[in-house]
């Protein structure tokens, strides 16, 4: 009930996250329950311990629906009323006829990420609820078990720029809606969420039913431990890609055999399907099962050439490498600014030849034994050294991104990702979201 949640424990939901450094917190607004009692109790939030920090409000119209319009003027409304800055931006352009929702929720982050940009604000805060929680773990449980049973992250940066963060994570729906009646607020019920043609609200009206609160708890203790032992494994995996893995020329990653061998059997699958996925460029970890498969086989003393996930993994006596295979790479013609070529390398303009840095150019040497030469070769012939150099007034340079979580990068994975970025030479992740003195990395 809401007198469990009531001052100090709405503060609790936002304490573990740095707003106070930023000087604009974003915060979007959708004019649902969630959302709205987001905005007043971060405002108070801010009110109370970030008084420096400007709130910000972004509106999403997805034009999905009649309504659409006048409900985002509505929120508009109510955040000139609480003083709030708010800005609306609408999704345009043609509805695919299929897989709208993620086609909505991509089109969602990126059009909230380029506003909080606008508003110089590296931080977006989004009202997602435990009930939110549940019902993405019992969607995945239908399709999976494996790591995205830990749910929705408490924060995700969304293309290497933008923070996503859900501090109501640990607040039900109902107590923020009991929140908004005692603040005599009420708010917007988009009725698409009620329809069961989608996924979502059939999973909903699940944990509406008898039973469906002992449902929600089991998914939520699913969620925490599944997030718990994410984290674990990353934080071994990223002292095993630091310690025990190294890029002796462009393209091409080695893995000590000794090291390898020494992991627990479990510990090493984590590493290695990290390691495929960068070096294949794939936005998803391989196929646990197979590559449990390849494992097995790199822990024989029979010959291993392989490829899984777009990698090609050759073992040899200087080492196991990992390397681009050469099929299907992508050419040039389709190539801009802000893409990503192959899943491996972000484009980014530089305005001054001097400023130009080749990605190739960063490769580190370990001092083991030498590299095959062959395997250097080939590693280095899939790099994209093609699309970099002078384009119309400017450079254009090649930036490596960690392929598994160029988009998307829950914190959940941080330590592996800053791992495997600092190995091939990727930029520097921003600030975490998070307040150092809890406890959290940064």
């Amino acid at each position: 009930m809401l007198s469990e949640l009531a001052g100090s424990d709405f503060a609790r939901l936002f304490s573990r996250f740095d707003f106070a450094s930023r000087p604009c917190v974003t915060v979007a607004v959708s004019g649902g329950s969630d959302s709205t009692a987001l905005l007043l109790l971060l405002k108070d939030h801010l009110q109370q311990y970030a008084p420096d920090t400007r709130l910000a409000a972004i509106t999403i119209d997805h034009g999905l629906r009649p309504e659409s319009s006048s409900e985002a003027d509505e929120v508009a409304r109510l955040c000139a009323r609480l003083g709030v800055a708010h800005v609306i931006r609408t999704w345009k352009g043609a509805k695919p006829a299929t897989g709208l929702p993620a086609a909505a929720r991509e089109a969602r982050h990126e059009l909230l990420a380029q506003a909080a940009a606008e508003l110089e604000s590296d931080l977006v805060v989004m009202g997602h609820t435990a009930d939110d929680q549940a019902e993405t773990v019992l969607m995945r449980g239908a399709r999976e078990a494996g790591r995205g049973l830990a749910g929705m992250a408490p924060a995700t940066l969304y293309d290497g720029r933008t923070w996503f963060v859900r501090p109501m994570l640990a607040a039900r729906r109902q107590d923020l809606r009991d929140y908004l009646r005692q603040r005599g607020l009420g708010w917007i019920d988009d009725p698409s969420n009620a329809s069961e043609k989608y996924e979502r609200p059939r999973v909903r009206k699940r944990l509406g039913a008898a039973g469906g609160e002992r449902d929600l708890a089991a998914a939520l203790d699913r969620a925490s431990d599944v997030a718990s032992q994410r984290e674990r494994f990353g934080e071994a995996a990223a002292t095993f890609i630091t310690e025990h893995v190294t890029r002796p020329a462009p393209g091409l990653l080695r893995v000590d055999q000794a090291a390898f061998d020494r992991l627990a059997t479990d510990v090493a699958l984590y590493p290695l399907r990290i390691l495929l996925a960068t070096a294949g460029g794939t936005p998803h970890l391989p196929d646990q099962s197979r590559t449990s498969a390849l494992r097995d086989r790199l822990r024989t003393d029979r010959p291993v050439r392989a490829v899984l996930s777009r990698a090609l993994v050759d073992r040899r006596n200087a080492g196991i490498f990992v390397l681009r295979e050469a099929r299907n790479l992508p050419g040039a013609a389709a190539m801009k600014i802000g893409a990503i070529w192959d899943g491996r390398y972000r484009l980014v303009a530089k305005a001054e030849e001097t400023e130009r840095r080749s990605a190739s150019a960063a490769a580190g040497h370990s001092g083991l034994a030498p590299v095959p030469k062959s395997l250097a070769k080939a590693a280095l012939s899939r790099e994209p050294a093609h699309l970099e150099g002078q384009q119309g007034a400017g450079w254009v340079q090649a930036v490596p991104v960690v392929a598994p979580w160029a988009r998307f990068l829950p914190s959940f994975d941080l330590a592996p990702a800053r791992a495997v970025g600092s190995l091939i030479g990727a930029p520097k992740i921003p600030a975490s979201p998070f307040r150092q003195h809890i406890g959290a990395k940064p």
